[in-house]
């Protein structure tokens, strides 16, 4: 469906969704984050394949013609009126917007986080994920004080931006992305206990900490204001273990008790699907530098987290695109994508 299509079907779409709301059914709150779309978001970015999307609206809607509810990614590209435009667009459709804005580092990056802050408003979203570091503990901070640095950092960052999502009502959720273990960022939530911080949580990120994702979940679920959804795969290596998004129902994670645990702590929460089709992780969880950060967690979580890979063996072929042409890695990648959100939508709906 190309994207005259869409806009023509849309008065039965609208018609459907206004017979839904009279029947007293909710809108729909399973989606898809950019990163979901990484590979097309790269081909974009270097023009190495034709994308039917080069912005937020119109990620938002290829989302919907992939069968999302909606989407979470950013609007920082557009302007004021384009960002009105886009917020009547998902009104119209009966979909939902969720921002995807970066924290500032300074303070002279305040104006221009306010901005975006601003835009994500305009198009109409109510929460927008961000994160505190685009990397992982055991490949960033070879040191405790490396690290202790970057946890105090973090606060300050959050101080710095909480007056502003608070001033414009934006509900601002940091993922948890390999930085943080759950407890550490539970505590960095409560040292704010404002209504305008929470947590973006991701249900399989923590594994690479060698959490129990459940458990993560269950650390997380209080502060959840957007979750990333995903299923994973583990397998052995002999460093630990590699790590993989695959379809949603063909990881081992127990999803639909994720999102009963999630949606009980905060009943409005959207579930934004990211399938990363990508090359499987390494966690080197059996080296020693792994350890260079949370030393106490190597005799507190190690074996259990390796008889957890011994116990979960790939039920298919976990995803890769070495070697692969950017369009077959795009086809694929939606080939995942769309198989994902129907899976969302049958058994989670």
């Amino acid at each position: 469906m190309n994207r005259r299509t869409f806009i023509a079907t849309l008065p039965a779409f609208i018609a459907a969704r206004h017979a839904l709301a009279a029947a007293g059914v909710k809108p729909g709150r399973l989606g898809i984050c950019s990163f979901s779309c990484h590979r097309a978001w790269q081909a974009v970015r270097d023009k190495s394949a034709p994308v039917s999307f080069a912005d937020g609206p119109s990620f938002y809607d290829y989302a919907r013609r992939l069968g999302a509810d909606g989407a979470q990614t950013s609007v920082g590209m557009i302007d004021e009126a384009s960002a009105a435009r886009f917020r009547e667009r998902v009104e119209q459709t009966g979909g939902y917007y969720e921002g995807d804005i970066r924290l500032p580092k300074k303070e002279s990056e305040l104006e221009k986080f306010e901005q975006e802050v601003k835009l994500t408003r305009d198009a109409g979203g109510s929460a927008a994920r961000t994160y505190l570091s685009g990397s992982r503990r055991y490949e960033t901070w070879k040191t405790m004080d490396e690290f202790k640095a970057f946890r105090a950092e973090s606060s300050k960052r959050l101080a710095m931006v909480e007056p502003i999502v608070k001033k414009h009502r934006l509900k601002l959720a940091v993922e948890n992305h390999k930085d943080l273990t759950s407890d550490e960022l539970a505590a960095l939530m409560r040292e704010f206990s404002s209504d305008w911080l929470g947590v973006n949580v991701d249900t399989g990120n923590n594994l690479a900490l060698l959490e129990d994702p459940l458990a993560a979940v269950e650390a997380l679920a209080p502060f959840a204001m957007s979750v990333h959804l995903k299923d994973m795969a583990v397998q052995p290596h002999e460093t630990g273990f590699q790590l993989s998004e695959v379809t949603c129902g063909n990881g081992f994670l127990d999803l639909p008790r994720m999102v009963a645990t999630l949606s009980k702590a905060n009943p409005n929460l959207r579930f934004n699907l990211e399938m990363a089709t990508r090359d499987p992780l390494l966690i080197p969880c059996l080296t020693k530098g792994f350890f260079a950060t949370f030393p106490e967690r190597k005799a507190t979580h190690l074996e259990t987290a390796m008889q957890r890979v011994k116990a979960n063996p790939p039920k298919q072929p976990p995803p890769s695109i070495a070697g692969k042409p950017m369009p077959q890695q795009l086809a694929e990648e939606e080939a995942n994508n769309r198989v994902s959100l129907r899976w969302m939508h049958e058994k989670l709906s």
